[in-house]
């Protein structure tokens, strides 16, 4: 019997403790470092304490427009259930004007108070803007400048890019667009896009590149806008060059606010919808703004999702 104790050790081995220790290995049990034998790095932490959302937008007084703000807020509580979604406005005069109304919306320091004030440690601060202009760029100093006056109080302060920042946002948004306003478009009828723009050149660019691809998905779209560089004179030589007869118009802005509904579809002379049909046009105008599209809305969700750039942390070194 002693002789075959070795062949009885070496049995028991093979057929039941060296499946058990492979079974522990796949399953992740703590398994013991050799002496010696540099323990293996640990994954970097990840911010757990509570979270929330701070949503900047340059803001509205126009109450029409409130659909587009309502829609976006609504989309941001379904995909991040449980959190709190605080809203700022950008514009100092737009505050004061729905405050005055019985309506009050704070500014980016409010509402980042408003969050701590809440027991939220890690905030996702997303932009609504169309595009990373001058709001942005004031608006990502602003929580900077906050964050410097508070420090310690959030663990993480996420910032998620404007609504269009690569070809994927662009080539989604025009999906998103073109399916929302079909009902409205015949054969030949020319989608005509009101952007922002900016005086000093800012998003210039982005908003050139951003109508490149538009028109690579669809021909029969056009885009100008009210302050940047691409005008509707351009607008106008653009559409007579390409024979078009009939245009629905429509802001590329998150609401149709007071642009849209002067600028674009006023009634004065020099508004784009007069001009458009003083110059032989058929018009149709759709007040509707990116906000009120769930494709639109989509992408700003995305970006507040993915977005790792923490504020409160030295940009990582490449």
């Amino acid at each position: 019997m002693l002789r075959n104790a070795p062949h009885s050790i070496l049995h028991f081995f093979t057929r039941t403790l060296l499946p058990l220790l492979l079974l522990c290995a796949v399953m992740g049990a703590p398994v013991a470092v050799v002496a010696g034998e540099p323990a293996a790095k640990a994954p970097a932490a990840v911010p757990q304490g509570k979270a929330g959302v701070l949503l900047v937008a340059f803001g509205t007084s126009v109450p029409e427009a409130l659909v587009s703000m309502k829609a976006v807020d609504e989309e941001f509580k379904a995909a991040f259930p449980g959190q709190p979604v605080v809203w700022a406005y950008t514009s100092q005069i737009i505050r004061k004007k729905i405050a005055a109304q019985g309506h009050p919306v704070g500014g980016i320091s409010d509402g980042l108070a408003q969050l701590a004030s809440d027991g939220v440690k890690v905030v996702r601060v997303q932009s609504l803007h169309v595009m990373a202009g001058e709001e942005f760029s004031e608006l990502e100093r602003a929580v900077l400048i906050d964050l410097q006056k508070n420090p310690g109080r959030f663990d993480a302060v996420f910032l998620g890019r404007p609504m269009l920042e690569s070809q994927k946002d662009a080539q989604e948004l025009i999906r998103a667009i073109t399916d929302d306003v079909k009902p409205l478009r015949g054969k030949d009828v020319a989608l005509v896009l009101m952007g922002h723009g900016q005086s000093h050149g800012r998003a210039d660019l982005t908003f050139e590149g951003t109508r490149a691809v538009f028109h690579d998905a669809d021909k029969r779209v056009f885009m100008a806008t009210v302050e940047g560089a691409r005008s509707v004179d351009d607008l106008l030589a653009e559409l007579k060059n390409a024979k078009v007869k009939k245009v629905v118009i429509e802001p590329l802005m998150l609401v149709a606010g007071d642009h849209a509904h002067n600028d674009m579809a006023g009634s004065e002379d020099d508004s784009w919808v007069s001009r458009l049909k003083a110059a032989g046009y058929k018009v149709e105008t759709n007040l509707k703004g990116l906000g009120q599209i769930a494709g639109a809305r989509a992408i700003l969700v995305r970006h507040a999702s993915e977005s790792g750039d923490d504020l409160t942390k030295e940009p990582k070194k490449q």
